[in-house]
This record gives C-alpha cells, structure tokens and sequence, in this order.
C-alpha cells in the first residue's frame, strides 16, 4: 500500500514537470522605443550665384585691359573737332582699361596730305596694333594703309574715310553723307526763303574725301523741285585754313555780287568766312551757314550773320572710333557686314556696307544737331 502511493506521488511530480515544460514561455514586454533625436530644420537652399548679364544674343562687348597700342591721326593738328574727337578716344581708352598706349599724331596743315601717308608709313614700321585716321590724302593714303593691313595692323577711318576703301576695314561715319547734302539744302532753302537765292560753297581742301561727298549729295539734292530756286554758283577751297578761307570768302562776294549766303561744311570756313562778312558789314546782304562748333558760332549766330547751321558730336565720334578700333584690333569682332557690338556708353552699333560709296563698310554714328539762336548758346557751354 505504502509503495503504491509512492508511486502515485512520483507519477504525480513528472506529470507536474511535463506540463511545465510544455507551457509556453512568456514574451517580454517590448522595450519602450527610445525617442528619436529632433530632427534638424532644414537649410534654406541656398541661391544659384548669380551669373554675369549677358550682352543681348548676337552683340559683341569689348573685353577690357588688354595692351593694344593705338594711333589717332587727324587731317592736321590745331582743329578744335580733332582735339575733341581725341577726347573721345581718351575717354574710351581710360573706360577700357587698355595697357597700351593712345597717341595723338597729326600733321600740319601745309603738309596735310604727306605728312598723314609719313605718319601711317612710320606707324606701321614701329609696329603699332591700330591706326584710326581722319583722311585728308584722297586714295594717295591707300597703298600706306594696305601695306599697315598687311602687317596685321587694324586700319579704321573715321570722320572722312578713303574713297576706294583700299587699306580701310571700317569706316565711322558721323552721319551719313547723303543726308548731310540734304540737310545743307535744307539749310539754303530755310535761310534765302521760299524765292531761293544765289549761293556758293566754301570747303576745306579737294582731296577732302568727307567735303567730297557731301558737296555731290547737295548738287544732287538739288535735283529736287523744292530747291528750284536754289542756285549753285561756285566751290572754292580754303584748306582748312582760317586766313585762306577768309581770303576765299571775300573773293566770293567780289566774284558774285548778286550772292546771297555762303554754305560752309566745315568748321574752320564756317568761322572764317562769317568773320569775314562781320568784319566787312555784309551780314544783311550775305549769310553763312554750314558745318559748325556752337562754341566757335554763337557770337554768328546771335548777331544774324549765320542764322542757322549743323554738327555732330566730335566726342562721340572719338569714342565709337575708338570702340570699333580696339574690337577690331583685339578680334573680338572681324569688320563683316551684319556684326553688332556695344560701344560702351553709346550703345549697340552695327557693321554695314557704306551706301554712299562704292566698296567699303561703315559704322553710322549720327544724328545731326541743327543750331540757330534758340540753343546755340547753351550748346556753346
């Protein structure tokens, strides 16, 4: 009985093991997740850096600071328009930074046509990288441009260009040539009234290209039935010179009694020769007018001897010569028709073929002032 309920105890115990064993085990509790570290705010995206502006799609900008050495060249020195057109090219030549050298180099007026063919000749023999000439010498000065270009040299007129074209790769006009013969007959017209008149012109020298061509666009405005009562009656040289042109300007009213104004498209026979009525008390009978500097005809204008006449701004001219010259010469443009460049303070330019001229481009700088007693004093200022 006793080894009986041993038995049972001991069954009884395995039972109890068995069915511990067979119990499944009791999971853990998860562990608290730990709390994520805060996230940083995010960076603003920071800005493109900016690029530079670009020059509007085609339009070439000069690159500043390079060494290019340079050559102004007048017709001849002591031509207050020359000494401004330099002003312009010293402005440009400051604004661009060059490292190379501008001189101002001209001849004498007595040695005009020479000494401009000298000074090309020993330019390009010193090896200089542009010359920008105001042409005096007619073609007489084309085989000494050829022979610059040949040398690699960038050969730009500016003011009065050469009639072939031969040597030149640019001209800068000041206006364009056809209109100033228009202008100069609008002029006449305007001061001899609506019965016309008798008049003479009075121009610098005959090889003067510039003179040339304005000369035959007036003949040919002329042509015009509004200037019918306009009558062309002579065209005399003074040379630029102001005791020649004052000479020529009397010997044209001994020449032409019944004349009755004087046209002067240039700035020394302008001044000359209406000095020369002044001193003679011929303003009532014979007016001047023409190309002038408002500072050099004021006193003309005001006192009725020249009524009313027209310019450009030498300045500017000297500027843009000065642009086109130093894009060229740095080969930042090639001198093609249809090429666009930015000329600093002056704007946006473009190369084209010369209309008044056979062969040739040009760059048009323009426009025409016309001056009379209502602002010429403050354009003298």
């Amino acid at each position: 009985m006793k080894r009986t309920f041993v038995r049972i105890v001991a069954l009884i115990t395995i039972l109890s093991l068995l069915l511990i064993a067979c119990q499944p085990k009791p999971t853990e509790a998860p562990k608290p997740a730990e709390p994520a570290a805060p996230a940083e705010p995010a960076k603003p995206a920071e800005p493109a850096p900016a690029e530079p502006a670009k020059p509007a799609a085609g339009v070439v900008e000069a690159t500043p600071g390079q060494t290019v050495d340079m050559v102004l060249l007048p017709k001849f020195l002591g031509i207050l328009v020359f000494d401004q057109a330099n002003q312009g090219a010293m402005e440009a030549h400051k604004e661009l930074g060059n490292k190379g050298k501008l001189e101002f180099l001209g001849p004498t007026p007595e040695n005009s046509v020479a000494g401009q063919i000298d000074i090309v000749t020993t330019a390009t023999t010193q090896g200089v990288d542009a010359i920008m000439i105001s042409n005096n010498a007619g073609d007489q000065i084309a085989p000494a441009a050829k022979a610059a270009r040949d040398k690699g040299i960038t050969v730009v007129t500016w003011d009065s260009p050469i009639p072939s074209a031969e040597g030149e790769q640019v001209f800068v006009a000041q206006v364009d040539f056809d209109e100033t013969g228009v202008v100069m007959a609008d002029m006449a017209l305007s001061i001899l009234g609506e019965d016309g008149g008798k008049f003479a012109v009075l121009s610098a020298s005959p090889d003067a290209a510039n003179q040339n061509a304005w000369i035959a666009a007036m003949k040919e405005a002329l042509k015009d039935p509004k200037y019918a009562k306009l009558e062309l009656l002579d065209v005399v040289y003074g040379n630029d010179q102001s005791e020649d042109s004052y000479n020529q300007a009397l010997a044209l009213v001994d020449k032409y009694p019944d004349m009755e104004l004087i046209m002067a498209p240039t700035t020394v026979g302008i001044a000359a020769a209406a000095k020369a009525m002044q001193d003679e008390g011929l303003c009532d009978k014979v007016k001047v007018s023409g190309l002038g500097l408002p500072a050099e005809m004021v006193e003309f204008t005001l006192n009725g001897c020249a009524p009313e006449f027209a310019l450009w701004s030498f300045v500017d001219l000297g500027y843009l010569t000065y642009y086109v010259s130093y894009l060229l010469a740095t080969g930042a443009i090639k001198g093609e028709v249809g090429e666009t460049f930015k000329a600093g303070r002056m704007g946006v330019y473009t190369i084209e073929k010369d209309p008044t001229r056979a062969a040739g481009l040009r760059v048009l700088m323009g426009p025409f002032t016309i001056y009379d007693a209502s602002n010429v004093e403050e354009a003298a200022k």
